[in-house]
């Protein structure tokens, strides 16, 4: 059965001057150790120590404010998706009161990518809010690739963020091959998760093991917006039965409407060939 984490919920704990940081995924949680998830919450000018094993990599996503990183040379503020490379070591510096990240952490990372030794040494980031805006072919949702092959340089783990405006709908499927999680961002919707409904709404995350039947409505007045990544990366998606397949059109746009940083082509979920 797929575990929902309420984040209002989760106990905080301070780890510095003006830094709190909550576990949103972890083993005793989940039971896997697929892949780690923190929430961090910083005042302006605070200082987040950011240590990986050896045999880790991961990435990190900042949801409110802005701030620095070690080893990049432009500001982070929620437009921005940051990749960190194996044995990662470094700090975060908040120019914001309460910036919040997520430090997502794949650890001994090369059981799902066996040339980890091999990918980027230096961290990387992409600007996702000039990454292409995909069209779903058969309902009213959207799709922008947050972290592929392309951009991070590894199979190891796959991130998206997708949008259901209000009244939308998607199948039941499942996956084969991989774990993943959904962050909910903004607004409500009623999942059908294993045959049970649930609510999932902003601060909520859900973490779906392999072979897990889920499905969202957006039975909200609002927005539904939520990130999903996979670990690995690669992964088989199984309808239910009737439905159509998921596949992704090019709008030739991004989210703010300007030409794309690049294209991505016509494909059907969970084929990561050009993306």
């Amino acid at each position: 059965m797929p575990i929902i984490v309420r984040g209002a919920e989760v106990a905080a704990e301070q780890i510095g001057p003006g830094v709190i940081t909550q576990s949103l995924l972890s083993p005793a949680i989940t039971g896997s150790n697929n892949v780690l998830l923190d929430l961090i919450t910083l005042k302006d000018g605070a200082t987040f120590d950011l240590e990986m094993s050896s045999d880790a990599f991961g990435w990190l996503q900042v949801l409110d404010g802005s701030g620095s990183l070690t080893g990049l040379d432009q500001a982070l503020n929620p437009n921005w998706m940051t990749y960190l490379p194996l044995g990662y070591s470094g700090k975060f510096n908040a120019s914001t009161d309460g910036t919040r990240l997520l430090v997502a952490t794949v650890p001994e990372a090369e059981r799902f990518d066996p040339n980890v030794a091999e990918t980027p040494k230096h961290v990387q980031t992409t600007d996702w809010s000039n990454e292409p805006v995909l069209q779903s072919e058969h309902d009213a949702r959207t799709r922008i690739y947050l972290a592929t092959r392309t951009l991070t340089g590894t199979s190891a783990y796959r991130g998206e963020m997708i949008r259901y405006p209000a009244g939308t709908e998607a199948p039941a499927h499942h996956h084969e091959g991989a774990e993943h999680f959904q962050y909910v961002l903004k607004g409500n919707c009623s999942a059908n998760l294993a045959g049970e409904k649930a609510r999932l709404g902003a601060g909520d995350v859900l973490y779906n093991y392999e072979m897990e039947i889920h499905s969202f409505y957006n039975d909200g007045g609002s927005e539904f917006v939520f990130v999903e990544f996979f670990v690995p990366g690669s992964c088989k998606t199984i309808w239910a039965p009737g439905a159509k397949p998921c596949a992704w059109l090019p709008t030739n746009a991004d989210i703010m409407g300007r030409t794309p940083s690049r294209d991505i082509g016509y494909h059907v979920h969970g084929d990561e060939r050009g993306t």
